[in-house]
């Protein structure tokens, strides 16, 4: 018998039996605010994911997450994997697909995650959103996840010229094609001189030294996650069915996890 959490395999599980504290109790909280069980197969699904992650041993890095998709309701998905809870600018339920995640709106839709980009030490951080369906919004620069600081910068978002940018505790940005992705998008940064981009399934190192980041909380869908009512800055319209924030980890690991996470839901919801 396969192990369960062997990225790849066929589930061998028909019926769930907790298999991961951290896991279960996170269950436990996305039934509580959805106010009704999930289906078995979407629970097998998070367990493998955790217990997955811990083999791989990215589980303790990662300091921020939600699974945007899986839970009955928007309540349940913003519920926290793991870190605080994020606040919600402008979501309401017909944004929220099980299967595929939850859409911005491209004008005054973001997400709080309350995770502050100095959290993590300045040479030990991750960030990570999966887009389910690519933005087509067209403000200056559409932010996938962001901080509104003025530099350093920690910012992935589309460059209107057909690339997508990042920059990771830097002040100049990196541009990567295509500028519209699906699948995992991320940055990790394990030393002062480097970081590393990933997107589309596969990574670039872009050099370029480390500076020490602000304290503003780091957003979903806009630049600037906190001012409440006011239009976004830098919007994007895209569907997002997972994001993680923390310290230095491998983002192909990640991408792999959190593909079979979101696929398995997929298939797993009727």
């Amino acid at each position: 018998m396969s192990p369960i959490y062997t990225p790849g395999k066929v589930v061998l599980r028909k019926t769930w039996q907790p298999m991961d504290a951290d896991a279960a109790a996170y269950i436990t909280a996305v039934e509580t605010a959805d106010g009704q069980a999930l289906e078995e197969k979407v629970k097998i699904a998070i367990d493998n994911f955790v217990l997955g992650c811990k083999a791989d041993g990215i589980w303790s890095a990662i300091k921020a997450s939600c699974i945007l998709a899986g839970a009955r309701t928007l309540s349940g998905a913003l519920v926290p994997l793991v870190g605080t809870a994020p606040t919600n600018f402008n979501f309401v339920a017909g944004d929220y697909n099980r299967e595929t995640g939850l859409k911005g709106n491209g004008t005054n839709s973001r997400i709080n995650t309350n995770r502050l980009e100095n959290q993590d030490p300045q040479n030990s951080f991750h960030f990570s959103v999966y887009i389910s369906e690519a933005n087509t919004a067209t403000s200056n620069f559409p932010a996938y996840i962001a901080t509104v600081s003025q530099g350093p910068f920690n910012y992935i978002g589309r460059l209107d010229s057909g690339k997508t940018f990042f920059y990771n505790r830097t002040s100049s940005y990196a541009s990567v094609s295509p500028s519209n992705p699906t699948g995992l998008l991320a940055s990790n940064r394990s030393s002062s001189s480097s970081y590393v981009a990933r997107i589309n399934g596969s990574s670039t190192t872009i050099t370029a030294a480390s500076a020490a980041s602000g304290s503003n909380p780091i957003g979903l869908y806009a630049r600037d996650p906190i001012s409440g009512t006011a239009p976004s800055a830098d919007p994007c319209n895209a569907r997002l069915a997972f994001y993680s924030i923390g310290e230095s980890l491998d983002l192909a690991k990640l991408d792999a996890r959190v593909t079979d996470l979101i696929t398995a839901i997929g298939v797993a919801i009727p």
